[in-house]
């Protein structure tokens, strides 16, 4: 089957592969170093990352560009604010971006650029739009004109024909259907930091980092553009103007945007006390790789209901995956094949990869995978599994977890690490040999107060964490 991936630009589906050679040219909006990612922002983020897994299961490689904003407008503010200088202040947020990243499991792209690297490229681009009479200046700032580039709105799908002469905006962010001339040098204002370059003193406007950064990485044309549907318009609407009228070509084939994510089925506002960080639920005792699930669980066009059931029932489901993958590691099994099993195997093999070669529809590719969990637990309990079934369903699991990335649990969760929970079974193996009953439960009981809970099989001992 093919990769197909829904295309914001032409609103339809579309089969995927690269322009040139097998390289994908991707470029994600990164985030915008002011405080800390909400899991609204990891909602996107991790969307971006099966992304990235499933087209390198697919047999791609990847050139994946992502911007640090740590120059906009709540950036200065909130600097100047703290009396700190303005690298000081986003170096924090930043490396608390990639600490956090790094938690989710979230891979590095390629190439991570900060926007205060690139300025003078900015500046040159202004200089050049500004050449092909696409800008204007006033008071020291210089704007992009709407109307100079005629496919203003067809990202958005909006019709801006009668609403794009005239007014200019000076913030980085405006409403919806709301088309303005937008800044894309803006002149420094007292107290706040400014760059000197060939147009003059000043810093860039929001819009025109990502263009510039995106055409540099990776030429005129990428092949896919992501981003949260938030981003649509007005950004990603006026990076398409500042690149076509800067190159005179398509800016990306593809763009692909995730939804919005509710909490318990709200706006998540820090007004309503429903505005969560990835730090926030952490310190809530809930495992990353149960969070990473959740965000994941559901397509990524669709909205995404957060609710701490669904945290519990995310661990849940992680749980009866980890079961299943120890009892393949450890469980013995009758010699031979079965051989309706090996089909069952082999069609949710064919079902996940399905489900995410159509749009990335992890709810369809999970489906698949748990179904074949609960016919495989059944076959197994009815001594039907046979030995030689194991390699393929492992190999199934493998495919899983190679885009989901949640059957390891994090070292340390639960307080002790895998190593020391092993050793620790050990020690109560022994001293169950040794009749030492009352220090073997006193071991399980230690185990349990670290979140680990043992489970007495006939094929040995199994443990799995809280």
């Amino acid at each position: 089957m093919a990769l197909r991936f829904y295309n914001t630009l032409s609103q339809q589906m579309e089969e995927f592969f690269p322009a040139r050679d097998n390289t994908v040219r991707m470029y994600s909006c990164g985030p915008t170093v002011y405080d800390f990612a909400h899991i609204g922002n990891f909602r996107t983020f991790t969307f971006v990352d099966i992304l990235r897994k499933w087209l390198r299961a697919s047999g791609f490689q990847l050139n994946h560009v992502m911007n640090v904003t740590d120059v906009d407008d709540k950036i200065i503010r909130n600097a100047v604010a703290q009396h700190k200088e303005l690298n000081e202040y986003t170096a924090v947020y930043t490396q608390a971006f990639l600490e956090d990243c790094a938690t989710l499991r979230l891979e590095r792209p390629e190439s991570l650029v900060p926007a205060t690297e690139h300025i003078d490229g900015m500046a040159a681009a202004i200089e050049k739009l500004a050449a092909g009479n696409h800008t204007y200046s006033s008071d020291g700032s210089v704007y992009f004109r709407i109307a100079s580039f005629p496919g203003y709105g067809k990202l958005s799908h909006n019709d801006f024909s009668g609403n794009i002469a005239g007014a200019r905006v000076d913030v980085d962010e405006y409403e919806k259907a709301d088309a303005r001339d937008f800044a894309l040098w803006k002149a420094p204002k007292e107290g706040e930091p400014f760059w000197p370059t060939s147009m003059g003193p000043g810093r860039p406007g929001w819009h025109i980092e990502c263009s510039v950064m995106a055409i540099k990485y990776l030429g005129e044309t990428l092949d896919i553009h992501v981003g949260g549907v938030d981003l649509i318009f007005p950004h990603h609407e006026n990076e398409i103007a500042q690149s076509e009228s800067l190159t005179g070509k398509p800016f990306s084939r593809f763009w692909m945007h995730a939804e919005f994510l509710m909490v318990e089925g709200q706006k998540m506002s820090k007004s309503l006390g429903n505005y969560f960080t990835l730090r926030d639920l952490l310190g809530k005792g809930y495992a990353p790789e149960t969070i990473r699930y959740l965000l994941a669980s559901a397509p990524y066009r669709k909205q995404l209901n957060f609710t701490f059931d669904g945290l519990k029932s995310a661990a849940t489901a992680i749980d009866r995956l980890r079961n299943f993958k120890l009892r393949l590691e450890t469980d013995r099994f009758p010699e031979g094949t079965n051989g309706e099993l090996a089909s069952r195997t082999a069609a949710a093999c064919q079902a996940f990869r399905a489900g995410m070669d159509e749009d990335l529809n992890t709810a369809e590719a999970l489906a698949a995978v748990f179904e074949f969990v609960r016919d495989a637990n059944s076959a197994m309990d009815s001594c039907g599994f046979r030995a030689g079934d194991v390699p393929a369903a492992v190999e199934l699991l493998t495919l899983f977890d190679s885009v989901f990335d949640v059957l390891r649990p994090t070292a340390g969760a639960g307080g002790l690490s895998d190593a020391a929970v092993e050793a620790l079974i050990a020690e109560r193996t022994a001293a169950k040999k040794a009749k030492n009953f009352a220090g073997a439960d006193q071991i399980r009981e230690q185990l349990l107060e670290q979140g680990i809970i043992l489970e007495d099989t006939k094929s040995g001992i199994r443990w799995k964490r809280k």
